[in-house]
């Protein structure tokens, strides 16, 4: 699988053979415990005959260099973001997924595509059991997305209810607000339109051809079409930034964490699920990166995002992009196993998608 790399920043080329065996020793040990690891742990664990006191000497080294820092309640020393990358760049080594947790997905995801059930809301769930963390999946790519059908249902204060079936399968639900009440005879003949017209067609297309049609609207229309094409422009407008939708699943599993579980870390973490805006706008580069894609802490660029991480990999129909998986964490993530599965997860949901056209 291909990951998407940083590029080295000062003082990582620097780092000497017995600094980074150290450095990789400390995280591994800090991802499983949670707590800052001491000298004579690393003595322990590093499998390098060198002194409690040769081994403070590269510490201090590190922490100079923003690969590590001393918590002020500990001896100990903890990863930095800075850490994280560089052992995920350079020192990480994978592991396959089990295959287990890999059958377990690909069973739910090959029922779920036969039944029609969502399966992006599937595969979020799945990551999340799978993980412990928290799963999200964005909605595919409009360009991908075909209307099947669509209906209309009178609402008060000049709204109607928009019924589409997309890709024979997906049922999407769309209140829209209208210029006028209209009733329940004219909504059925526009949709009648609607279906005879766009039916087959994607989002993106039906789209441009509403533009199209809607400059020569008032000369060559009738009222019947005028309508329709109104009405439709308004359920298949672009949504405003950010471009993409995702589905969530186990954001409580984050409050397993210790270093999420203070009132601040939780209150970022889940406004940012609540509001999705950086998530979305993160997911959403990643439509155009190669491979899988890792923001730690700060890497996002998003302050809320600041305790956690992201593990996202693009799936795809047609060897097409359509949208993007991953998982959402704390920076204290075992990123060996995470990778893998978010990447196979990626590659079944595609899979299961292309069993449907």
């Amino acid at each position: 699988m291909a990951i998407g790399r940083n590029t080295p920043d000062e003082g990582e080329d620097a780092l000497s053979d017995r600094a980074q065996v150290l450095l990789k020793a400390l995280i591994e040990n800090y991802i499983r415990d949670g707590q800052p690891v001491g000298s004579r742990t690393l003595s322990r664990d590093s499998g390098l005959n060198l002194s409690s006191a040769t081994i403070r000497n590269v510490m201090a080294d590190l922490e100079a260099l923003g690969f590590v820092a001393s918590p002020h309640t500990s001896a100990g020393r903890i990863p930095t973001p800075k850490g994280y990358r560089f052992f995920v760049d350079t020192l990480l080594k994978l592991q396959p997924p089990e295959s287990g947790a890999v059958e377990q997905i690909e069973r739910r995801l090959v029922k779920d595509a036969a039944s029609g059930r969502s399966l992006v809301q599937t595969a979020s769930q799945m990551l999340s059991n799978v993980t412990h963390m928290a799963g999200v999946v964005t909605v595919p790519n409009p360009s991908y997305v075909a209307l099947t059908q669509i209906e209309f249902i009178a609402l008060s204060d000049r709204r109607a209810l928009a019924i589409m079936v997309m890709n024979d399968r997906e049922v999407q639900n769309r209140i829209v607000h209208l210029d006028r009440q209209y009733s329940a005879e004219e909504l059925r003949r526009a949709a009648t339109y609607l279906n005879e017209a766009f039916a087959g067609r994607t989002l993106a297309e039906v789209r441009s051809r509403l533009v199209a049609q809607l400059e020569d609207a008032q000369q060559h229309m009738n009222r019947l079409m005028l309508d329709a094409i109104q009405m439709a422009q308004k359920v298949f407008e672009p949504p405003d930034s950010p471009n993409v939708e995702c589905v969530i699943a186990g954001e409580t599993n984050l409050l397993d964490f210790a270093e999420l579980s203070n009132v601040g870390s939780l209150r970022r973490v889940f406004d940012a699920f609540n509001e999705k805006h950086a998530i979305l706008r993160l997911l959403d580069g990643c439509l155009h990166g190669e491979g899988i894609q890792i923001f730690i802490g700060q890497e996002s660029g998003y302050r809320i995002l600041d305790d956690i991480s992201v593990v996202a990999a693009p799936y795809r129909v047609d060897n097409r992009v359509i949208g993007v998986l991953g998982i959402i964490g704390p920076t204290r993530m075992a990123y060996e196993r995470v990778i893998p599965i978010v990447d196979v997860t990626a590659k079944l949901l595609g899979s299961a998608l292309n069993s449907r056209k």
